[in-house]
């Protein structure tokens, strides 16, 4: 059998073995599954695997086992490939067999009317990093690798792409610095976020494709962001991903540079495999070829549902089977909870520091500013393009489980045009049905999604929201900005990384409710509904019943307790009177 490292340095070796010794038997792709899902359960075996979210491409060795944390944000049409052929030597002409599975290229020599092959189908995922990562996630999870004793990163000498083409940002440290462990991209800005990522809409971002600096559009849900895309090539359960499924693949990375040749001058061999080939536009091949040193390929070998993106719970916690959390149109998503805080003060630097303090609690957030700009501007919603035959991404095609905060006290009085009123309209079928419908130009179609949106406002929100609370704070600092930073530099890292915790346990928690307890609700209901039956509507229930969910799973409690539906009734009551004095602002109030 191979040897304790050829799985990782040299995986495509171990399939050969494999295929060689099972003689044309077509078990050998089980049994080479089987054999790397039984390494990775070693005990940290992932983490001596490198990540193409912390390496730069140029750094990893081609044909080597890589891990990528990504977002599926694409989800390309099959595609033909010889899964098994024969070559012809020229010179002897001796045949040979070989399998093409794992493989963008096939050896040279192909026997085309051999009765051996064997056409096999795969599916390419576009795939990108998760979007709206916060900086001390993605530190976070670079440490995990780090820290391992085997894990060993040396620059790839059988292959180096040119400068002009990297699949990272220009990192001239890395060229002084070729036999060190790259160090994640820590440049900060003054906000306090990675040079990687910039997670709030600037100003000035248009409809324009994202990252449209770069030769190429890697097509990024969120304007300003930066990292690896990649194309992941699936062989097995098809059925069983997603779009925006959160992943952690690994897979066998190929940057191979005929690719590239092979995007301008297809290969003929997939010519008479798959015909469609030569029906492709120019736009739809550099979409779904484009260069593998920018766009590296992984063939999917494993693949990790992520239920979250915090890894500070470890490995057993970050990852789920494949259920999701879908939603139906007309029927009200259960235990959705968006927040309106109104009475901000407007045109402050107020939603910004508060999102600060999210970023450094939650592993995913992304700020929305809501400016009348924006609203026209952005977009929110991804479409499809069928000249290139692909899906251009859109600031709501977000991973579970996001936090997004919508910055509504920098909306200024002015007209909404065509694609604001869309965006807004998106916005409110986020809130209320936690699904976004993608643009098909002819139709739309419903994505479900699980996001948790926070929107701030000067007065009520234009928005739909679960709940409304005013604003009445307690400190008012002349310099909040200020006031905010003393705040968190006086937290430990352990004290916070504690919080960080906290928070993604309590999302993941399985909670109930007894018949007991049911019974004794819906009578408090009828109660409550005695008196006057417009002071308590269904709606109310649902909040009542979603806040005490929240106080129970906070308290690490489970199922819900009559003490804790108690309180739930009193705190709601608290905010409604809270709510009363509140002066209309916008014309927006009830």
């Amino acid at each position: 059998m191979p040897s304790s490292n050829d799985w990782i340095n040299n995986p495509l070796g171990v399939v050969e073995e494999m295929f060689v010794q099972s003689n044309s038997n077509p078990e050998w792709e089980a049994k080479v599954l089987e054999y790397f899902k039984g390494k990775l359960k070693e005990k940290q075996a992932y983490s001596w695997i490198p990540s193409l979210n912390d390496v730069p491409l140029h750094y990893l060795k081609p044909n080597s086992l890589v891990k990528f944390r990504c977002l599926v944000q694409d989800m390309f049409d099959p595609e033909f490939y010889m899964g098994v052929y024969e070559t012809i030597d020229p010179s002897t002409k001796a045949k040979v067999l070989r399998f093409g599975k794992y493989k963008d290229v096939t050896e040279c020599g192909v026997d085309l009317n051999s009765r051996n092959t064997v056409t096999a189908e795969r599916q390419t995922f576009y795939c990108v990093p998760i979007p709206g990562e916060t900086l001390w996630a993605f530190l976070n999870h670079s440490h995990t690798y780090a820290r391992s004793s085997q894990a060993r990163v040396v620059p790839s000498t059988s292959y180096i792409p040119s400068r002009q083409k990297r699949s990272y940002e220009e990192d001239d440290e890395m060229d002084t610095q070729p036999q060190k462990q790259r160090e994640p991209h820590t440049e900060l800005h003054a906000n306090g976020d990675s040079k990687r990522q910039e997670t709030e809409a600037p100003s000035g971002q248009t409809t324009s494709p994202s990252n449209a600096s770069s030769p190429l559009d890697l097509n990024f849900p969120l304007p300003g962001e930066r990292g690896p895309a990649c194309l992941v090539k699936v062989y097995e359960d098809l059925d069983s991903f997603k779009l925006n499924d959160m992943l952690e693949v690994y897979g066998i990375l190929s940057v191979n540079p005929l690719l590239s040749v092979l995007c301008e001058e297809k290969d003929p061999s997939a010519s008479l495999l798959d015909p469609t080939e030569s029906m492709e536009t120019p736009e739809e091949q550099r979409a779904h070829d484009p260069p593998a040193s920018l766009v590296p390929r992984l063939h999917m070998l494993h693949a990790r549902p992520l239920q979250h993106n915090n890894p500070l719970l470890g490995v057993g916690k970050l990852y789920r089977n494949m259920e999701t959390r879908g939603s139906q149109r007309d029927v009200l998503p259960l235990g959705k909870f968006t927040l309106n805080l109104s009475g901000c003060p407007p045109n402050s630097s107020f939603t910004e520091s508060l999102h600060q303090v999210i970023q450094e609690l939650v592993p995913c957030t992304y700020r929305l500013s809501m400016t009348l700009h924006n609203m026209n501007s952005l977009r929110l919603v991804p479409r499809k393009d069928y000249v290139a035959n692909r899906l251009v991404s859109g600031a709501l095609q977000l991973a579970r489980n996001t936090s997004l905060v919508l910055d509504e006290t920098r909306l200024e009085q002015g007209q909404l045009d065509a694609s604001g009123v869309q965006n807004i309209t998106a916005l409110g079928n986020l809130i209320s049905w936690q699904k976004v419908d993608y643009d098909f130009n002819y139709h739309q179609m419903e994505f479900p999604c699980n996001i948790n949106v926070f929107v701030t406002s000067e007065g009520r929100s234009l928005l739909p929201s679960d709940c409304q609370v005013p604003l009445q704070p307690q400190v008012t600092p002349p310099n909040l900005e200020e006031y905010l930073s003393t705040v968190h530099k006086a937290q430990l890292t352990s004290q916070i990384n504690k919080f960080r915790v906290y928070l993604s346990v309590a999302q993941t928690l399985d909670y109930s409710i007894s018949d007991e307890v049911t019974k004794a609700v819906e009578d408090d209901f009828v109660d409550m509904r005695k008196d006057d039956p417009q002071s308590v509507s269904a709606e109310d229930l649902h909040r009542m019943l979603v806040v005490a969910r929240l106080l129970s799973l906070s308290l690490g409690q489970t199922s819900l307790s009559r003490e804790g539906w108690m309180r739930a009734k009193h705190i709601d009551m608290l905010r409604r009177t809270r709510s009363q004095p509140q002066t209309t602002v916008n014309g927006n109030e009830p």
